[in-house]
């Protein structure tokens, strides 16, 4: 009896020991594949921290452009104003000198009857003064500024340069009777 209950414990000790030798390989497959689990979960993080990290690089990218393109507009917007703000003085001032020379041709025709002609001195485009002759339209110009000689003269009908490109200018205006 004590052999039959030798035996049945020695089988049953094998059958345990197999049973914890098959939970053993268990264990170690599920150990080997949570490792797989976690190295593809880090591979996976990784790819995808990477991926972030390039679509950050690249937002950034983005905002830096759409910045200097907001950056650029905006001189773009100050230049305009500016040069509207230019526009509307020069209408101004050419208004203004048309004034100033209706005035000045008047007094021209009261004060010289007999004259058909007044030549205007016009400094950078600007209305300077009013006279009766060439000379004496130089002679006021040379008081101020350029020595006699070098002179240029419009012709009645003759394209002229840029105002703004010319320092001094007489030009003839005819004077029609009123």
């Amino acid at each position: 009896m004590y052999r039959v209950v030798r035996t049945a414990a020695y089988a049953a000790l094998l059958a345990d020991r197999a049973d914890r030798d098959q939970a053993h390989a268990d264990r170690d497959q599920t150990m080997a594949d949570l490792r797989r689990a976690l190295d593809d979960l880090a591979e996976i993080r990784d790819a995808g921290v990477e991926e972030q990290r390039v679509l950050d690089d690249g937002l950034r990218e983005v905002i830096r452009q759409v910045t200097a393109a907001r950056d650029a507009a905006r001189a773009e917007l100050d230049a305009a104003r500016i040069e509207l703000e230019a526009a509307r003085a020069q209408v101004l001032l050419d208004a203004e000198d048309r004034v100033a020379l209706r005035a000045l041709l008047r007094m021209a025709r009261k004060q010289h009857g007999h004259a058909d002609r007044v030549y205007a001195l016009y400094r950078y485009g600007a209305l300077h003064s009013l006279h009766r002759s060439m000379e004496v339209a130089e002679q006021a110009a040379e008081a101020v500024h350029p020595p006699r000689g070098g002179w240029t003269a419009s012709r009645p009908g003759a394209a002229l340069p840029p105002a703004a490109e010319v320092d001094w200018r007489i030009q003839p205006l005819a004077l029609s009777t009123p």
